[in-house]
């Protein structure tokens, strides 16, 4: 039986691309050696925040790489392999190499709109044919499709090497049902920065985080002290982020993360198209929050 503890904070690292909209791998290795430094738990790479709908694949093939060399098997890597047509991602299981790499992440099917038992079918496609573990994502408001607490606890005790689940419905009603109802060896964690204190009371292990690309000490920090028990000390350090969620989000991710690291000197504040860098009130106002909590000078 497939497994991998996930507990912890796990980063869904950015893409840095360069003015002209190329993938900046300098820079990539900086934010590397950052999160190797600040607490990260475990990397994964060509999430969604990763911009991957629009890399090519030579480049999601040179990330992967230099991800994997970089980390060194220091912490695990999940790999996101995701999409909507299951026999694409079949094929696409058989000719990755997955040196290196502890699991597999994999999105709820999109734009199609499967039922809940096309998503359970897709899902037992994908556990009978890949070599690793598998980490399953719920996000409807991307999707446009919610996997439903049934659904992913019949996948949770029936598919054995697909071990845990990243929820990001937002309803906590729900994922409190998968936490109560899962078998023991199937882990919960949050996709959301801003509800992972909530879901971690409820029995939740951590996070596939966001912010954790800009504050991976702090945020880190708060899932442990969750993790122990200190759930008093977790929920102080929750609450000093709280305008930082708002604004991390508030012109589309991974934008906001992508305003703040290029203020720390970490990346340009470069996305390819469709999606564009934060508005220019919201960046002031990143700005001012940012020299408010010293992490940058005025």
């Amino acid at each position: 039986m497939a497994s991998l503890d996930l507990k912890g904070m796990g980063v869904a690292l950015i893409t840095p691309f360069k003015e002209d909209e190329s993938v900046d791998y300098e820079a990539l290795t900086g934010m590397v050696d950052y999160l190797m430094a600040n607490g990260t738990d475990y990397i994964v790479a060509l999430g969604t925040t990763a911009e991957t709908p629009c890399l090519f694949d030579e480049e999601k093939k040179e990330i992967t790489r230099l991800i994997v060399e970089r980390v060194n098997r220091r912490v695990p890597i999940i790999l996101g392999m995701g999409g909507n047509c299951t026999r694409k991602i079949v094929s696409q299981l058989g000719h990755t190499d997955f040196e290196g790499i502890s699991a597999v992440l994999s999105v709820v099917p999109y734009y199609n709109k499967p039922s809940q038992e096309g998503i359970f079918q897709h899902y037992k496609t994908i556990s009978e044919v890949t070599p690793l573990p598998v980490v399953i994502y719920n996000v409807p408001g991307r999707t446009g499709m919610n996997m439903t607490a049934d659904t992913t606890i019949r996948i949770a005790h029936e598919l054995s090497n697909i071990i845990a689940v990243k929820e990001a419905s937002g309803n906590i009603t729900q994922i409190g049902n998968i936490i109560r109802d899962k078998p023991s060896r199937f882990q919960v964690i949050s996709g959301d920065d801003g509800l992972t204190f909530p879901i971690m009371a409820l029995g939740g292990v951590g996070v596939i985080s966001v912010i954790g690309n800009v504050f991976p000490k702090d945020f880190s920090r708060m899932v442990h002290l969750a993790l122990e028990g200190k759930m008093q000390e977790a929920c102080d350090i929750h609450a000093r982020f709280a305008e930082i969620f708002d604004l991390l989000f508030a012109d589309g991710s991974p934008a906001g993360a992508k305003s703040m690291l290029s203020l720390m000197g970490l990346v340009k504040n470069k996305l390819r198209l469709p999606l564009v860098p934060t508005r220019k009130t919201t960046f002031e106002t990143i700005r001012n929050t940012l020299i408010e909590m010293n992490v940058i000078k005025e």
